[in-house]
């Protein structure tokens, strides 16, 4: 049954589903909409592209502590007023980055942005576990799943058309009337269950330590993972020192978790064999779905040549089959075995990635979209099937704190995921191409052979023999680096692809069969 015991929403729950869906959608986007104008906005506040950077940087972070503490947040004011006040100041602070002059006004508003977005996504997925029984819940989760996955794919592509055709304020302006419509879409048709009244009236003291935890943790990581690639990784002692010091909370915040009396968010909940291997699987899936929607759309700036908006058009036809095919796997959900869907879904996302792997450097547009199109249906087949089955066992006072924590565990790995995809990029390339360059020697008969080639080219087309001979090395050397990147983003999608194998093992170790059987959807 919806919500409590016999309770039912007195409006329509697809209705509740949706407005409440708008909000996680906007906040979800901004996650990504945001990459592909960070020059635009470095070149306009005069800082370097390594300090822009921070302005995604303070968004995970902020964003990745409030997830895990929502539902306790969410309890003690009440889902709905807890979403109205993190839609609103979200809201409010899109405003303020959009009409920021400087650089340190946008990184305080864009970490209010990443605090108060954060409990946008774990209070909407707990509001559609009140609203809709079991049996359908399924079919709520597609709903669900068209906005999470289909938000990190269509940031680049309205950020890059936003910023190159008005200016990248307007990634952040475009906020205001959704944010606005949800506001008062909440205030209008949202109401909290019977048992969500209670919570709030009996809401222990708040434990400040925990959160404290929390935040060493969660926050320590982020900054170090974000930051890793400029400063050298373990090389710095800024990043060793956020290595220690998010090691100390998650140890410390553990037993603290555990043990205290009435703690912030309760781990317990993994005692759940479902919820557990629910919460691995969809930090897989949000590390690879965050790293290859930043993946693509680089190597079609970087190696490619294409702008903004087509670099982010590449990630269009994926989204549109995404959206297509989310409804269908909800249907199948009902005839096929969860984790059979979940265990296929992992294997579909390998082999797309090891179809990505060809990439070449005069990929022309259709293959490249093809490549991504060919991930992102893979991709359909796990977001509705893992949420669906991962909530299926959760007894109903612990649904704010599973929400809470399989949402973390997606958006940290997703930001987890664009960092060190494109860390990893980097220092592939550096790999690849100390290997290569050993091979241009005048030893090396491929290497003369084609100095030789391009020299006569050159002359062919007007240079002189000395001229010739003078460019030929350089020309050669920007062969070497187009053919160590392409290498290094195929090297990326390898690992990406091995990733995505541990989806079956896990998924074959849960329980259940189809969403409609059982209590909770499973048997």
């Amino acid at each position: 049954m919806s919500g409590g015991s016999g309770w039912k929403p007195s409006s329509n729950p697809w209705l509740i589903a949706i407005v409440v869906t708008l909000g996680a959608f906007m906040e979800v986007l901004d996650t990504t909409i945001v990459n592909v104008s960070l020059p635009h906005i470095a070149g306009t506040l005069s800082v370097s592209p390594d300090e822009s950077t921070w302005t995604l940087t303070t968004y995970l972070v902020a964003n990745g502590i409030v997830l895990t503490i929502s539902g306790a947040l969410s309890r003690r004011l009440g889902r709905k007023n807890y979403f109205l006040i993190c839609i609103g100041m979200f809201t409010a602070a899109s405003a303020a980055c959009g009409l920021a002059t400087e650089f340190w006004h946008i990184l305080v508003f864009r970490a209010l942005q990443g605090f108060f977005g954060g409990g946008l996504q774990p209070t909407q997925q707990a509001i559609i576990l009140d609203t809709f029984p079991p049996e359908k819940r399924a079919q709520a989760f597609s709903l669900t799943a068209i906005a999470i996955i289909i938000a990190p794919v269509l940031g680049p592509v309205v950020g890059g058309y936003l910023t190159d055709t008005y200016s990248w304020h307007w990634i952040f302006l475009i906020n205001i009337p959704v944010g606005i419509a949800t506001f008062f879409g909440v205030l209008q048709f949202v109401e909290d269950p019977p048992h969500v009244e209670r919570q709030k009236k009996t809401a222990p003291r708040f434990d400040y330590v925990g959160v404290g935890f929390i935040a060493l943790a969660l926050g320590c990581l982020e900054v170090g993972v974000d930051r890793g690639e400029d400063y050298d990784w373990l090389g710095s002692s800024f990043i060793r020192w956020m290595a220690v010091l998010s090691a100390l909370g998650f140890i410390f915040g553990t037993a603290w978790l555990l043990y205290a009396r009435n703690p912030i968010v309760n781990l317990r909940v993994f005692k759940d064999r479902n919820f557990a291997l629910g919460t691995v699987q969809i930090a897989l899936m949000g590390f690879v779905l965050y790293a290859s929607a930043v993946l693509i759309p680089q190597f079609a700036q970087q190696q490619l040549g294409y702008n903004a908006t087509w670099a982010g058009l590449v990630l269009a036809p994926g989204a549109v089959l995404l959206a297509m095919l989310i409804p269908v796997v909800g249907k199948m959900l009902t005839f096929v075995p969860t984790k059979y869907l979940i265990a296929g879904g992992g294997l579909a996302l390998s082999l797309a990635l090891f179809y990505s792997m060809h990439i070449v450097p005069n990929l022309d547009f259709t293959e490249l979209a093809l490549m991504r199109a060919a991930q992102t249906a893979a991709l359909s087949l796990l977001f509705v099937p893992i949420s669906t089955i991962t909530y299926a066992t959760i007894p109903q006072h612990l649904t704010g704190d599973a929400t809470a924590l399989f949402t973390m565990a997606r958006n940290v790995f997703g930001g987890i995921g664009i960092s060190v995809s494109t860390a990893l990029v980097q220092d592939h390339m550096q790999i690849r191409q100390s290997y290569l360059a050993e091979h241009l020697t005048p030893t090396n008969q491929n290497y003369v052979v084609l100095l030789q080639q391009i020299q006569q080219s050159l002359v062919d087309i007007g240079h002189s023999v000395a001229q010739a001979a003078q460019m030929a090395p350089g020309q050669v050397f920007g062969i070497l680096r187009t053919q160590t990147a392409v290498l290094a983003y195929s090297d990326v999608f390898l690992i990406t692809a091995l990733m995505s194998l541990v989806m079956i093992p896990t998924a074959l170790l849960m329980s259940g069969g189809k969403a409609s059987g059982g209590p909770g959807g499973h048997g």
